[in-house]
């Protein structure tokens, strides 16, 4: 029995270990963004004296409700005459193709360099249509929007000067969020994903660590594609991938959180899992394409550790959830075992940890809108650590088969076309429905009531606050799964 117990308990540690690892690196991102905002900001560079020519590329598949805002804004881009060129990948299968051709037509009927791209078979999903559209343009520069993205009219005149360094490859966009408001879920994306764009890629940029192009809202140099080997499909994360590939060559990625890139984010829980998935599952396909790569490489020490975990924060899910499913059962082994009491009271250190979370999240809180009554932060922010931990099973899922080698389709993120309140709910393109996963989801809430109930039995409250976390997560990834399966 008391092998047992010490398995538990060293499991247990490791993933407190590797959380707290991970805490740390984004506290340092913090200090560095933190820093970065004090900084005056630089001017942006002059417009260059001949503007290069520049390529559009939008991938497309099966997004009846979005595709004509897309070509409409791709249409609408300002740049000098004669130098843009549009290119629509549109890989549909349903009545998108029509939207798009007669919206490409009409575009083109008014002098817009637009066409249509069209390939045989959809091999390689959207790294290959934009290996395949790639080859049929001579654009210098390759601007990037997925099908959810509106680019304001000056995006191209804000971005494209930034390449008159050089060695510069790319230019990202911070995203925005068209429909942040439309529910409960699509606030909490918007929380995480602001954390990415306005702490996480400021920190490492200013910190000269690697930093990645986020697939959409950014503009890649034609040679820097080719010379990092171009698009690859062997990932489901081809951006992530292309971005590793060209900085390990010395190519410089620049980052522009100034400039807003507006985006629809998913309003159904099956389409927000589908990109939980995809994201989670190809970051891990991509850290064991690249990890050994970067940590034998001449980097500095530092940039070698947050491109670590930057290539393994899908792990994080997985620590996660072992974590949470090993947290019940401690309690009757710290309640039945007082020899090992020195033990868990050296435990107690870790869930420090959350602390530089919540510095982690305060910032971009504050960065996104400095207006917002610091009030409303902490249960925001405790609720997208439970919805973050009640997506834990789904996700660690995702990031063991990519650990595993196990090849899964390209399932991209239906959009609805959504940007304020939801009065108008449509649901043409579904990409899951109830399942086994969505039981278990459903079966792990109640696991973590039984938990928070045994802590009040054996008045043991030390954890309650994770496994109500945890219950309040489960409960709110299985309802909506429930509700958006309807």
């Amino acid at each position: 029995m008391l092998g047992l117990e010490i398995v538990l308990l060293v499991l247990y540690g490791l993933c407190l270990v590797f959380i707290l690892g991970f805490s740390l690196t984004q506290l340092q991102l913090t200090r560095l963004s933190r820093h970065a905002y004090r900084q005056p900001a630089l001017p942006a560079p002059p417009d260059p004296a001949t503007w290069p020519r520049v390529t559009v590329q939008l991938p497309i598949f099966n997004e009846l409700f979005v595709v004509e805002r897309i070509i409409d804004a791709a249409a609408a881009l300002t740049y000098p005459a004669g130098r843009l060129h549009i290119q629509v990948l549109d890989d549909s299968t349903d009545e998108t193709l029509a939207l798009s051709e007669a919206r490409i037509a009409w575009h083109r009927d008014r002098g817009v360099n637009i066409e249509l791209v069209r390939r045989p078979t959809r091999e390689g999903y959207k790294a290959g249509a934009l290996a395949y559209g790639l080859e049929r343009t001579a654009g210098e520069f390759i601007a990037i929007f997925d099908a959810d993205f509106v680019p304001a009219p000056d995006f191209l005149l804000c971005t494209v000067p930034y390449f008159a360094a050089p060695g510069v490859g790319v230019v990202q966009t911070r995203w925005g969020h068209l429909n942040e408001n439309f529910s409960l879920l699509t606030r909490l994306q918007s929380f995480g994903l602001n954390a990415h764009f306005l702490v996480e890629q400021v920190g490492r940029h200013a910190g000269g660590h690697f930093i990645n192009f986020n697939g959409t809202g950014g503009v890649w140099r034609r040679s820097c594609i080719e010379d990092a080997g171009g698009w690859h499909s062997d990932t489901l994360t081809e951006d992530l991938d292309l971005s590793y590939r060209a900085q390990l060559k010395g190519w410089l990625f620049q980052y522009l959180p100034h400039v807003v890139a507006p985006a629809e984010l998913p309003a159904a829980m099956d389409a927000l899992k589908s990109q939980q998935f995809r994201w989670t599952k190809g970051a891990a396909e991509t850290a064991r394409k690249h990890l050994g790569t970067v940590l034998r490489s001449g980097l500095k020490t530092s940039t070698k550790l947050h491109a670590g975990f930057h290539l393994l924060n899908s792990t994080v899910f997985v620590a996660v959830l072992l974590m949470a499913v090993l947290s019940v059962p401690l309690l009757l082994v710290r309640e039945f075992s007082p020899h090992l009491k020195p033990v868990f009271q050296a435990a107690a250190v870790f869930p420090l940890s959350f602390l530089p979370l919540t510095m982690f999240f305060y910032l971009s809180w504050q960065q996104a809108d400095p207006a917002a009554p610091a009030r409303r932060f902490v249960p925001r922010f405790l609720l997208f650590l439970a919805m973050s931990m009640g997506l834990s099973l789904h996700n660690s899922r995702a990031v063991l088969a990519g650990l595993a080698r196990r090849p899964s389709a390209f399932i991209r993120t239906p959009k609805q076309g959504l940007v304020s309140g939801p009065a108008f709910w449509r649901r043409r393109y579904r990409t899951g429905g109830l399942d086994g996963l969505t039981v278990a989801e459903g079966v792990l809430c109640l696991y973590f009531v039984a938990g928070i109930g045994a802590g009040f039995y054996l008045r043991d409250y030390g954890l309650l606050p994770f496994h109500l976390l945890l219950s309040v997560g489960f409960g709110l990834v299985f309802y909506y799964s429930v509700r958006h399966n309807n």
